[in-house]
């Protein structure tokens, strides 16, 4: 455990420290606020109204009970059973760390964020992938590039995130299979 917890302080180092540019100062604390993709999220939700109408309040209800699920497990069960100290509150190494926001009080793995916006990415790939060919890479990179943001901010190690990041995309992935193989309700309109 010493030898992964000594890689992934040399990656945060690397991401935090030796990453560190302009661009990146600005961009990254505006990518990590939940606040600030509200009206993608309102945006998001009217074209799967559009598309689906009658049906769309499934799906939307269904995106909710996602992101409330991967929610808990992630902030609530695994952050409080793991306890991993956020390495801008651990005493020996928040030295080396470039803090760009606020540190918080919680835990650190794994991250929430990184769990909640793979979760949702996944799913409305799910939801409008067939329609357009170009969405998976879009929602990967935009969860990506806010799961890296934690990194860079200095909240997260990388470990956090890639670990929300798996379980994100396999709630995400788990939720759409569930709702179209239920409901069938998930087809291309032509």
């Amino acid at each position: 455990m010493d030898y992964i917890k000594d890689i992934d302080q040399q990656l945060f180092i690397f991401i935090n420290n030796g990453m560190s540019n302009v661009f990146f100062d600005l961009i990254c604390p505006f990518m990590r606020k939940q606040s600030n993709w509200y009206l993608l999220y309102i945006v998001v939700a009217y074209f799967i109204y559009e598309q689906y109408r009658e049906k769309s309040i499934w799906i939307l209800l269904s995106a909710a009970l996602l992101i409330l699920i991967s929610d808990q497990i992630s902030a609530n069960l695994i952050k409080n059973t793991v306890q991993r100290v956020r390495p801008c509150n651990d005493p020996i190494f928040k030295s080396q760390v470039r803090l760009l926001v606020g540190c918080g009080g919680g835990y650190s793995y794994l991250s929430a964020h990184a769990a909640n916006h793979f979760a949702i990415a996944l799913f409305v790939w799910g939801v409008f992938g067939k329609m357009y060919n170009w969405f998976l890479p879009v929602a990967v990179f935009w969860a990506a590039f806010i799961s890296f943001s934690q990194v860079y901010v200095g909240v997260h190690y990388p470990l956090d995130v890639l670990s929300g990041a798996i379980l994100g995309a396999t709630l995400g992935i788990l939720g759409y299979t569930l709702l179209s193989k239920k409901l069938s309700i998930l087809q291309i309109k032509k």
